[in-house]
């Protein structure tokens, strides 16, 4: 059985979501090791900007946009991009990169508040389901005692929470926002908009720039990814299905990173994975399955 196109364009976004943006945690705090965090987000997101216009104008993709489009591009960059990626970045200074993760899994919860706060959206059972299983995943992840807390981890736990506020506000608002209608250049001018506030704000901080040429080759091979594949392929994925999915099936990415930056982090740093952390997996997951069910699917718009 032939499976519909869009169903196929479904799937391969959500894969890119998941496991792709799952490895840009282990990427970012492999980064931000040596590059400014700011510095390091504004690089990114203009290069990747910059790529998508270029293979835009190679495919004679017209890239006209009127003043609403480019106001709400300019919001969604600073919600998404500047705030709820660069202070995300920044953050990791102070905590793991996997526990990071693991915070950021409770963004399926603040999707549906605010839907709940914002549009009055009645909340389905099997979806408040997902919601506590991933909840408990979430702490089971967490209560860990192999996951020690860096110096000033505190202030680096808050913030992750504010950017978790921040993608969660951004996800409802580009799910009504009138955007340029191609997801790719739609994708493209977000980069631009969130890069430049990235690249203002890592001015005015006072961040050291330090030259691509110094790089190691380790931060370099993961600026590259993290611009080819967690920038152009998982954000343009996402600006996809914010449009053709329901906000809070797209919010679920949250409960899969986490198992896949911990893999990462075991299977590129040797980290050790507890059974505790199995068990926690596959809970987070069950809890993915409930809000993705196909009784909820539905609500593809």
């Amino acid at each position: 059985m032939n499976l519909p196109r869009k169903t196929i364009l479904i799937i391969l976004a959500f894969f890119a979501i998941y496991v792709i943006w799952g490895s840009t945690y282990l990427l970012n705090k492999i980064a931000v090791t040596q590059i400014s965090p700011l510095f390091l987000a504004s690089i990114r997101f203009i290069t990747a900007g910059l790529l998508i216009f270029g293979i835009a104008k190679a495919m004679k993709l017209s890239l006209a946009i009127n003043k609403k489009q480019l106001i709400n591009s300019i919001i969604a960059g600073f919600l998404f991009l500047a705030y709820g990626n660069g202070v995300f970045v920044w953050a990791l200074k102070f905590v793991d990169s996997g526990f990071g993760a693991l915070e950021a899994s409770v963004q399926p919860l603040m999707v549906l508040i605010m839907m709940r706060m914002i549009d009055g959206k009645k909340i389905k059972t099997s979806s408040i389901i997902g919601i506590i299983l991933g909840i408990i995943g979430m702490y089971l992840l967490v209560s860990q005692k192999q996951l020690v807390y860096q110096e000033n981890s505190v202030i680096g736990i808050i913030m992750i929470f504010t950017c978790v506020i921040s993608w969660s506000f951004g996800s409802l608002f580009v799910a009504k926002a009138e955007l340029p209608s191609n997801f790719f250049i739609n994708t493209g001018y977000q980069m631009i908009s969130g890069g430049i506030l990235l690249f203002m704000a890592s001015f005015i901080i006072g961040e050291e720039w330090l030259s691509p040429m110094l790089w190691n080759p380790s931060v370099k091979l993961s600026m590259i990814l993290l611009i080819l594949f967690g920038s152009i392929v998982a954000f343009t994925s996402f600006n996809y299905l914010l449009k053709v999915v329901s906000t809070e099936k797209v919010s679920t990415s949250a409960y899969v990173n986490p198992v896949i930056a911990l893999l990462l982090g075991w299977y590129v740093l040797d980290e050790k994975i507890t059974g505790q952390s199995i068990l926690a997996a596959a809970i987070l997951l069950t809890g993915v399955y409930f809000i993705n069910s196909k009784k909820n699917f539905r609500t593809l718009r």
